[in-house]
């Protein structure tokens, strides 16, 4: 299940996380490895002074305010240059018969990575590129060698949510109240999940049918009663799962605090005491005004019998809105995962918010997208300002096995 947002687990989170691998994307760490299947969406460049490594990732850009085709979101390109030098043009190239043309620029950022995007090619076939570092600081011009989108021109598995209902690869879940996960007042239903208008509407509504009101306890108890809710909750277990690779998911998040939103994996044998996968929340967001800015990303396994949470907030998640008229709540954005034996790295449109290192699962994921009441999270919020909803435009998966 998606992670707490509770303070009372922040200092924890400050503790554990360092010793478990998780590198918010503010760390210099280095390139992404890649170390499953066909390297040829990657190369790497190096002089006796200088090295470059160009990534060419999916289809994982397209934020605005509308659902948009998928086949219409743009390619994330990766150049890391090292030695760093901030602020470095960074140029990027596209083969066009014989001929390389220009297609974008940028700038290395603090990190050394100059992180762009372009449109897909409108043939549908795959696009070869390159990227020039100029001359910078002393340092010569040097360009990389190329890189092909060829391995990711199919999604293995994608949903558009066109249509009215949702296909049968989904399945709604968390049917019952569960004390023990803390939704004693809180339940799935159907009625909280809608298809319409090229999305999937998951939504937190006062449950009809309820004669009663909810009292909280234990650990999270507060005066009072509520109103019990249903909760948009659907997931892919038992029709798709898949191992390594891209998840991603075109979201657009709640507005208020009082329940979080989220798009994750779980692996297919179940997230228990000896299971042997790990739960990959890709993102979860808390409603805006948060006051750690609301995006969290995390993965969840056990070591034996004891739980272990690796991840935490998105540091300035603000950096990576499109303007400052833009927001969670306002606008589609791309939240995606690229899983591999050695790590997973999570990016917003393209751009790189954290990764994970050791222990990752080699287990097979299926896909879920909920929006979520806990019961930590109800009092935040009264019934009056219900329905609260989360749109999700597209999922797709690109998987490379191994």
């Amino acid at each position: 299940m998606p992670a707490r947002s509770a303070p009372r687990w922040a200092l924890i989170l400050l503790l554990v996380v360092p010793l478990l691998g998780w590198q918010p994307a503010t760390a210099d760490d280095g390139p992404i490895d890649d170390a499953t299947g066909d390297p040829t969406n990657v190369s790497t460049h190096a002089t006796a002074r200088q090295r470059i490594r160009l990534e060419v990732l999916p289809q994982i850009v397209q934020h605005g305010g509308r659902v948009a085709d998928a086949d219409h979101a743009s390619t994330a390109v990766v150049a890391t240059v090292r030695p760093v030098r901030k602020g470095r043009r960074v140029e990027l190239e596209v083969l066009r018969g014989d001929t390389w043309e220009h297609l974008a620029t940028a700038r290395q950022n603090r990190r050394g990575r100059a992180q762009l995007a372009v449109p897909p090619a409108a043939d549908g076939r795959a696009s070869s590129y390159r990227v020039r570092a100029l001359a910078h600081d002393g340092l010569p011009a040097i360009t990389s060698a190329p890189a092909t989108d060829q391995r990711w021109l199919q999604p293995t598995w994608t949903d558009e949510f066109t249509g009215t209902t949702l296909r049968p690869d989904w399945r709604d879940r968390g049917l019952e109240h569960v004390h023990e996960s803390r939704r004693s007042c809180a339940k799935g239903d159907p009625r909280a999940v809608q298809v319409a208008g090229g999305a999937v509407r998951l939504s937190v509504i006062k449950d009809p049918d309820a004669t009663t009101r909810c009292r909280i306890v234990g650990r999270d108890a507060v005066p009072g009663r509520f109103a019990y809710r249903l909760n948009g909750h659907i997931g892919t277990e038992g029709a798709f799962s898949f191992r390594y690779g891209v998840a991603a998911a075109r979201v657009k998040f709640q507005r208020l605090r009082g329940q979080h939103g989220a798009f994750w994996l779980q692996p297919s044998g179940g997230i228990h005491p000896g299971a042997l996968g790990n739960e990959i929340d890709v993102v979860e967001y808390f409603g805006d005004h948060h006051p750690q800015g609301g995006l969290a990303s995390f993965v969840h396994r056990f070591d034996g019998a004891r739980k272990v949470t690796t991840g935490g907030w998105i540091d300035r998640p603000e950096s990576y809105l499109a303007s400052r008229s833009d927001g969670w709540s306002k606008g589609y954005h791309v939240f995606s995962v690229e899983w591999t034996p050695r790590q997973l790295v999570y990016r917003i449109d393209g751009k790189v918010t954290g990764r994970v290192r050791g222990r990752i699962s080699a287990e097979r994921q299926f896909v879920i997208l909920s929006l979520i009441a806990a019961n930590y999270e109800i009092p935040k919020i009264r019934e009056g300002r219900l329905p609260q909803h989360m749109y999700v435009d597209w999922v797709r998966v690109w998987e490379t096995g191994g």
